[in-house]
């Protein structure tokens, strides 16, 4: 509010100016909406236009934008009502996260804003349990080497990522780096459908099974192509038959037409580990890449570097911000680290599947024991 006649004294109103200095009131048609009252304590001479206001300019009712996850409407009565949903980037739980003393530090990542916790759980996740009677088997072991971690984008299959990213691993340890194939998870999205839910999630025993019946071919030859708007996956387009002796062989060209490599890779059983440290470090030393099943939490999508631990941040905002599913990853190593107050940190060492932007270039560390 501006004394007298002040030709500057403006805010930005529609797609002109409004003035709030004195002189207006002589022009009602040149004040700002608010003017009367906030300027001069009175009621406006004219009922106030309808609309509502943000960030300095006025926008008509039924306008929207959106507020991270949530979409803001202006209502009628002048007031934009906004959505009330968890949001996967919460800023209060990542500035409460890197304010306590957890051991890691949290993240604001743009490929998850917009996004619900729902969204993030249904998405970005992707493995069911094994059945009792798998988890209960002890086969014999196959072997495996490194690559970089994969992104499975808004495709919940991290149990086609994950299994595809250990076998590439041991097919490369085990030939000693004489073949270093980067097996193809949409191979298993599209083809391997039996009890499986493509991108909306599948389990890690069926992965398996089909990684060594019927095997898949390289990244390169069958690249990944699905998206959360298809979340069955698209169809086989990679068929073998067999040779004998187990062995199988392409009958199909590439789906990528730049190159002719389709040659099939397979595996020997699946076998499961126990909980201990000792038979997962003994595995790791021996064989490669362990797979494993990960409950994840609200927090962990926010995961930017240190040992991961699950935090208590969430527990004052109530149950829709605190959510959790079950995802699946490449565990590649572990050690151990000195904290300030002089303690000795246990951790894992392990390869996610969310792009190399996400935590530690695609990696994360997490407490162990």
């Amino acid at each position: 509010c501006c004394p007298g006649r002040d030709d500057g004294c403006t805010v930005p109103y529609h797609d002109t100016l409004c003035y709030c200095d004195l002189f207006c009131n002589r022009t009602i048609s040149d004040c700002c909406p608010d003017f009367w009252e906030y300027c001069l304590g009175i009621p406006a001479p004219f009922p106030k236009a309808p609309g509502c206001a943000r960030a300095g300019r006025s926008y008509p009712t039924g306008a929207t934008y959106r507020e991270n996850c949530n979409l803001c409407t202006c209502s009628p009565g002048g007031q934009w009502q906004c959505e009330d949903r968890a949001c996967l980037m919460d800023g209060e739980l990542i500035d409460a996260i890197n304010r306590g003393n957890y051991g890691w530090r949290a993240a604001n990542y743009s490929q998850f804003w917009g996004m619900t916790l729902e969204d993030g759980i249904r998405h970005r996740l992707g493995t069911f349990w094994p059945s009792p009677t798998v988890m209960n088997m002890n086969e014999m072991h196959w072997p495996g080497m490194i690559h970089e971690p994969l992104d499975q984008g808004n495709c919940a299959g991290s149990w086609a990522f994950s299994t595809a990213a250990v076998a590439s691993d041991r097919i490369s340890i085990h030939s000693m780096g004489h073949m270093t194939p980067a097996l193809s998870p949409q191979n298993l999205l599209s083809c391997d459908t039996r009890n499986q839910r493509g991108c909306s999630g599948g389990r890690l025993d069926g992965a398996w099974w089909y990684l060594r019946r019927r095997g898949v071919v390289t990244d390169e030859c069958y690249p990944f192509t699905s998206q959360e708007s298809q979340p069955a996956a698209q169809p086989c387009m990679m068929h073998s038959r067999s040779t004998g002796r187990g062995k199988r062989q392409a009958t199909a060209r590439c789906p990528n037409p730049q190159t002719h490599a389709n040659e099939i890779y397979q595996s020997t059983p699946a076998y499961r580990l126990s909980s201990s440290e000792k038979e997962i470090m003994k595995e790791l030393m021996e064989n490669g890449p362990v797979q494993a099943i990960l409950e994840v939490h609200e927090d962990f999508f926010m995961y930017k570097s240190g040992i991961y631990r699950h935090t208590p941040v969430a527990e004052g905002k109530g149950p829709k911000h605190q959510r959790h599913g079950t995802h699946s990853v490449k565990i590649t190593g572990w050690g151990e680290e000195q904290l300030p107050d002089g303690q000795t940190q246990k951790y894992w060492t392990a390869a996610n599947s969310w792009g190399t932007a996400w935590g530690e270039g695609g990696h994360f560390r997490i407490a162990r024991g």
